[in-house]
């Protein structure tokens, strides 16, 4: 009796699901693929609503990642980082984990790094830390910027652009 009253749901759902599908002004279907629509629909419902037991073997299938390239080509460049979910490179990974639902600490965990596994590229870090210390980034309150001394005056001015020409 079980077996009827899902076997009825199924077929409720797989149509109501068709009918949904038939009424989206973006369809576009010929009446000849409609009845193997509704079958295929019928099959998907009838499995999800029958299988409980296959989820956990997707799930432990998919917790198995293969990297696309080893750690040490990873980080084989200074100029970048290669991606382990993609193979790509990029300056920072940040972002990219974050578009693939990942955290650092995540994708560090999947692909078994430490703990010190760079997320930043060495040069884009360098470069970084140069801009951060060139606007006054991490001095102690109260503390001046070395500044190079500008010559002051038209006069000044001409010496050192003359000395600067000369090589001097």
């Amino acid at each position: 009796m079980a077996d009827d009253f899902t076997d009825t749901n199924a077929v409720e759902l797989a149509t109501e699901l068709t009918i949904a599908w038939l009424g989206n002004p973006n369809t576009r279907t010929s009446a000849e693929e409609v009845p193997s629509f509704l079958g295929k629909m019928h099959e998907t419902v009838s499995a999800l609503l029958g299988a409980g037991a296959p989820a956990p073997v997707a799930e432990e299938a998919s917790a198995e990642y293969v990297p696309a390239v080893s750690v040490r080509k990873s980080l084989a460049s200074k100029d970048h980082i290669i991606s382990m979910i993609d193979g790509k490179p990029y300056k920072t990974l940040r972002r990219h984990l974050a578009t693939n639902g990942l955290t650092p600490e995540q994708y560090r965990e999947r692909y078994n790094l430490k703990a010190d596994y760079p997320m930043v590229s060495e040069t884009y870090s360098e470069s970084r830390r140069a801009m951060a210390k060139k606007i006054g980034l991490g001095r102690k309150p109260g503390a001046k910027v070395a500044t190079t001394a500008k010559p002051k005056g038209v006069k000044a001015a001409k010496s050192a652009a003359a000395a600067h020409l000369s090589g001097e």
